[in-house]
């Protein structure tokens, strides 16, 4: 009976604390799904990349969008997976991008539907929401994925070099995933408001 008790104060207490500060409510919530989420692209792509390992896709190069130079003076992609494994000093291939991508999709179905329900509690059209969160995805994707070009190969080549090809290469996936996942999570929050509306 006092765990009853008990748990009916949590609740109660929550429940002021989140009509006081529903924005901040909103945010911890956000905050906490969209963590979860990363967990969850930890665990999937490098699972996703191993198992494209074993085929020929890590010998098809996938550059596209090229938009500029680097410093070396060769071309920059936005989408930039050279051909050839990592570990040999290759960009992954067309198996690393579809790992990548396949990992992303997942994690933002799985996103779209727990932010719509459980953060903003959204009541307007599943399929409008859904078709202007695709949008958005769309575009942080090709924005982040320009971004990662800038700093995923000296990631790699750093821990790569300092760990070991394996541990290293492991390493480096997830500190490109998170740095990745920061990016979308701060541009996200403000889209997703817009987008989860309650009628």
């Amino acid at each position: 009976m006092e765990d009853i008790k008990y748990n009916n104060k949590i609740i109660e207490t929550w429940n002021k604390f989140k009509q006081k500060h529903p924005n901040l409510v909103q945010f911890l919530v956000f905050f906490l799904i969209s963590n979860g989420v990363t967990v969850l692209q930890m665990v999937v792509m490098p699972l996703i990349k191993y198992i494209f390992g074993f085929t020929t896709l890590v010998n098809t190069a996938f550059q596209v969008i090229p938009i500029g130079a680097n410093v070396d003076g060769s071309i920059y992609y936005v989408f930039d997976y050279a051909a050839g494994a990592l570990g040999a000093g290759g960009g992954g291939g067309l198996a690393y991008f579809l790992a990548v991508e396949i990992t992303l999709l997942l994690a933002q179905i799985i996103n779209f539907f727990l932010q719509r329900n459980v953060t903003f509690q959204s009541n307007t059209s599943v399929y409008k929401a859904a078709f202007w969160y695709l949008i958005a995805w769309i575009l942080i994707s090709v924005g982040a994925s320009a971004l990662q070009g800038l700093y995923k190969a000296p990631i790699y080549t750093l821990l790569m070099s300092k760990l070991g090809a394996s541990f290293g290469m492991t390493l480096a996936d997830i500190v490109t995933m998170l740095i990745n996942s920061v990016i979308s999570f701060w541009v996200f929050f403000p889209i997703m408001k817009l987008i989860f509306k309650q009628k």
